[in-house]
């Protein structure tokens, strides 16, 4: 297996003067640009006195500078600590102190949130906006950063050139990063990725699905989550390929402009983005009468079909070979419509402790409801008796699985079974080609008062793509099953619609298409939007 820092130093030799990050619509970064930060980074923690294998937090939004300053520690071999830009300032300095992190990368609104005393062993901050000195631990690293310059030039009187760039690569089971899988401040679950668990994903990446130089991909997920920063950094990078932030998570307005503008060849993201893309775009085209009657004609639904694929590719820029989407769970229904019009998607899974994939299929062989085959580095089981029958959890071992939770012996000791196995928490099974279909989440699942398991992800499928509903969860009462809804109330005010009996109606709707064991007791309207995890999933255990 290829060492993903090879792959890079490939790219930044190869592709010197080439784009490589940027921000849509700001500054553009070319390898060169990326490489030479880089090295003066690497010179000024040299000076400062920062060894390699120490940690180095990094925490902003999402931008170009983001990206290259988790380079800069990256290719020093200092473990870095990605942590989301939306946590609370009193959990992010508290994920810094847990992690012993010595350096700190944050942006210029996030900076004045913090406060250093709680985060005893940082050295150095730095800003992500412009990389100057926000805070200096004593007089010393504040001199090393003051004649970084002159030190730089000292170094290469010649300027730094691609002959000078060499990243290391006999590292593969070192510690490279620590993730943290959410803001809590109670024993923390920080998750301990290998340089070896980054490779093998590049690797499966780049033989999969190869990205070059002349490849764009437009990043709109998280950064300091593994699927963000593992696909929409790493991979492409190590392809040559450039990468352009969108800072947030858009709009479907922003989206379409965006990749209309930079005209990528991959889209990677989660299926509620492409969810909202269907229900603007496509839903209102394919809901009218006569198309309805259309579609059902042999022959001529094939030519609306194709017409409407070709429209949609080429609002999303005309170049994609793919879409892929992972973090959640596809609408079935939506499905569907995206497979009749063979839309090139795929539907992934993966977790941060696999740094994250996990399974894959390339979209013309994606099996519906699934979430792909296990990945060449990953082996994947499931715990029941009867695998391809009975739903059990799904348990996973390979080069890409997590050493264990950074300083949370308890925690690392329950994901894992005696035998080696990560518990994944999902519950699924497989068919014979390989295939994995997840059915829910273990604690997601509801056990009715008969044994019956209801997998509520199934259920609110169904309500999702009921005429006015945006979203919904499914929770159990006792012996009842409610449905919380949050409605397109606009939409209804201008279509006269009676919320009280249009809750009934959607129940009974929804009830008609499930087991008798999965009908609806009640539907109770919600009145905002339910909150979601940086991945878009819904908070679940807000609303129990």
């Amino acid at each position: 297996m290829k060492h993903y820092l090879s792959r890079l130093e490939e790219s930044v030799k190869n592709y010197w003067n080439r784009p490589a990050l940027g921000n849509y619509k700001g500054e553009t970064f070319t390898f060169g640009d990326v490489a030479t930060q880089c090295e003066k980074l690497h010179i000024f923690f040299k000076e400062a006195g920062i060894a390699k294998g120490e940690k180095m937090a990094l925490c902003a939004k999402n931008t170009a500078r983001w990206g290259m300053s988790f380079l800069a520690g990256n290719t020093y071999e200092a473990v870095m600590v990605p942590i989301l830009a939306d946590f609370h300032p009193d959990n992010v300095n508290s994920l810094v102190a847990h992690s012993e992190s010595a350096v700190l990368f944050t942006d210029n609104e996030i900076w004045p949130k913090l406060s250093i005393e709680k985060m005893p062993l940082v050295k150095a901050v730095i800003s992500t906006a412009d990389f100057s000195l926000h805070y200096a631990a004593t007089p010393e690293v504040k001199a090393a950063y003051e004649r970084l310059e002159e030190t730089f030039a000292a170094k290469y009187p010649q300027g730094f050139t691609a002959e000078n760039v060499s990243y290391p690569t006999d590292n593969g089971k070192d510690l490279a990063i620590i993730n943290y899988t959410s803001g809590t401040v109670s024993a923390p679950k920080g998750v301990m990725l290998r340089y070896e668990c980054i490779s093998a994903n590049v690797e499966f990446g780049q033989k999969r699905l190869t990205s070059y130089p002349e490849d764009k991909i437009v990043s709109m997920l998280p950064m300091a989550h593994m699927y963000g920063m593992m696909f929409e950094l790493i991979y492409p990078l190590c392809g040559g390929s450039s990468i352009y932030y969108l800072g947030k998570m858009p709009t479907p307005a922003m989206l379409m402009g965006a990749l209309a503008e930079i005209k990528p060849y991959l889209l990677i993201t989660v299926p509620l983005v492409m969810e909202k893309i269907y229900k603007s775009k496509l839903q209102p085209v394919l809901g009218k009468p006569l198309m309805k009657v259309l579609t059902h004609i042999p022959g001529v639904n094939k030519v609306i079909f194709n017409k409407i694929r070709k429209t949609l590719l080429e609002a999303f820029g005309g170049n994609i070979r793919e879409i892929v989407m992972g973090g959640a769970a596809l609408n079935p229904d939506i499905e569907k419509i995206f497979k009749k019009i063979k839309l090139p998607f795929t539907v992934g899974y993966g977790m941060t402790e696999a740094a994250p994939l996990m399974a894959y299929e390339d979209w013309w062989d994606f099996a519906p409801k699934s979430c792909g085959k296990a990945i060449d580095t990953v082996e994947i089981r499931i715990d029941s008796q009867d695998p391809y029958k009975v739903v059990g959890e799904i348990q996973a071992r390979g080069t890409n699985i997590m050493s264990g939770y950074y300083k949370n012996e308890e925690a690392t000791s329950a994901a894992f079974t005696p035998d080696g196995w990560m518990r994944t928490g999902d519950l699924g099974l497989l068919d014979k080609k390989g295939n994995v279909f997840i059915k829910g989440r273990s604690k997601n699942m509801i056990l009715t008062p008969n044994g019956q398991n209801i997998y509520p992800e199934e259920i609110e499928a169904v309500i999702n793509m009921q005429p006015y509903v945006i979203e919904s969860i499914v929770l159990g009462r006792g012996a009842s099953l409610v449905a919380l809804v949050y409605m397109d109330a606009e939409k209804m005010d201008q279509e006269a619609v009676n919320s009280d009996e249009y809750r009934k109606t959607l129940m009974t709707e929804v009830n008609r298409q499930m087991p008798v064991y999965s009908k609806l007791s009640d539907v109770e309207r919600v009145n905002s939007p339910f909150e979601k995890t940086p991945k878009m999933s819904i908070k679940r255990f807000l609303y129990n």
